[in-house]
């Protein structure tokens, strides 16, 4: 099944969106905790009180503050954010922790940390998570991991040679729908698996107005004042020099190219990791792009990106397909009359026999196409063990007794290099591009090796 072509002049008229939209946010799930000896949570012999994590939390006013809150039965010693007043309702709820501005100061005084958190915007997420692990800290880190392939690669080396526990937010890795795919697939459900359509309408919402963040704008050229309670120069972290503007934070920044990669980056984490996970994809090797105008600046309004995944072992070559800005994928005929696709968010595997179709973010409500089928298909036994506790628990419980989260960095790690391997694509104009996954290059654009990385600001490295 191929998608429907769309010209980049047809993606263009369509979404002509004006520059500023609101945006709403999202919050997390319930969580329990587990209590074990302290001689495990890396403490050098000593134990905190009620045998529980020290965690601290980086970035925690917007959804780190909701993935802090998720630890609550933990002890939260200390909390970091350059905007004070923006991170105040976090600070509120744990008026014990210690609070600071700069997180490598946090980590330089707090010696009894166990854990770090990191909720702030993609562009410093690899910068403090690699400051973390080297000394020894347990991570959990929001997606997508970095904010470019090779603060990707880097960060994935690093958390396997200092062995520590780590886990990337995307919070569907503990969904049950993410392991009946699996188990599903595995048992033949649809036959051998060679093309999967991917999608998610950020940044629009069901398609519509507004957006939930500026795409496919121009920089500001105004300069309002930097509000009293903020560090922008701490808040722009490695990035490149630019005056603040609203236009960037809080939450604004991930349209924009030097902090975050738009829709892609943000739901494409989510919406992929099932296909990763259950047909065992690493790196592609080729993508292609097309898209709305590219901006210098920022994401364009909606995109198409093509990878192509070799065969694995005896699984097929895979054609795979990401969607955003509101385009959908051709309308499986298998689909019943009375049914549409979801706008917001699908998966969609084509096997030699029939077709899966995933509704929902992350892999939530698998079924068979059509009704028919899905109700006569005898369910496989259960063969994946099932998140005890959910998402955030199975990292609280990998800190305390070194048993594996669905989604660490070695899982987490590849997906983003792939994920944002269709960004630079797209901002590299959406030819085709043909990558050496072990010499970490495009083999036949080397304009397209510039983008990625760049060059941190002085004072920041990895």
């Amino acid at each position: 099944m191929k998608p429907t072509p769309q010209s980049h002049d047809a993606v263009a008229t369509r979404f002509n969106f004006p520059t500023r939209r609101k945006f709403l946010a999202v919050s997390g799930t319930a969580s329990a905790f587990l209590l074990v000896k302290g001689s495990v949570l890396g403490l050098g012999g000593q134990t905190s009180p009620n045998n529980k994590l020290n965690i601290a939390g980086i970035g925690v006013g917007g959804q780190g503050g909701n993935d802090i809150n998720e630890f609550k039965n933990e002890n939260i010693v200390a909390l970091c954010d350059v905007d004070w007043d923006y991170a105040a309702p976090t600070f509120k709820r744990y008026p014990n922790a210690k609070k600071y501005r700069d997180f490598r100061e946090m980590l330089d005084k707090e010696k009894e940390i166990d854990a770090v958190v990191v909720g702030t915007p993609d562009h410093n997420h690899a910068v403090v998570s690699m400051a973390a692990i080297k000394r020894g800290k347990h991570v959990y880190c929001e997606k997508p991991l970095t904010r470019t392939v090779q603060e990707a690669r880097a960060l994935t080396r690093a958390a396997r040679e200092a062995k520590v526990a780590t886990q990337m937010g995307n919070q569907g890795m503990a969904f049950e729908g993410n392991r009946l795919i699996n188990e599903w697939l595995a048992d033949g459900a649809i036959g051998p698996v060679r093309e999967v359509h991917v999608w998610s309408d950020r940044p629009t919402h069901r398609g519509k107005l507004p957006l939930w963040w500026p795409q496919a704008v121009e920089r500001p050229k105004d300069t309002p004042p930097v509000p009293a309670t903020m560090d922008w120069d701490l808040w722009l972290g490695p990035a490149p020099y630019r005056p603040y503007h609203p236009a960037y934070a809080p939450f604004r920044w991930r349209g924009w190219w030097d902090f975050g990669s738009g829709g892609l980056g943000d739901m494409g984490i989510h919406n992929l990791a099932p296909v990763f996970s259950a047909l065992n994809l690493g790196a592609p090797e080729s993508i292609q792009a097309s898209s709305s105008p590219v901006y210098p600046e920022t994401v364009p309004s909606a995109a198409l990106v093509h990878y192509q995944f070799p065969a694995r072992g005896n699984l097929p070559p895979v054609k795979l397909h990401w969607y955003d800005g509101g385009l959908l994928p051709e309308r499986p005929p298998e689909l019943e009359v009375n049914r549409v696709l979801d706008p917001e968010d699908g998966i969609l595997f084509v096997g030699d026999r029939e077709k899966m179709l995933v509704t929902g973010w992350g892999g939530e409500h698998p079924r068979l196409l059509p009704e028919s089928r899905d109700r006569e298909y005898k369910r496989p036994p259960k063969t994946l063990p099932r998140s005890a506790g959910g998402h955030y628990q199975e990292w609280v419980q990998a800190c305390k007794s070194g048993s594996p989260t669905r989604s660490d960095f070695a899982f987490a790690g590849p997906l983003t290099e792939a994920v944002l391997l269709g960004s630079v694509c797209i901002r590299n104009g959406g030819d085709p591009l043909t990558w050496d996954s072990e010499g970490m290059k495009f083999t036949n654009d080397p304009d397209a090796n510039k983008l990625l990385h760049y060059e941190y600001r002085k004072g920041w490295s990895l």
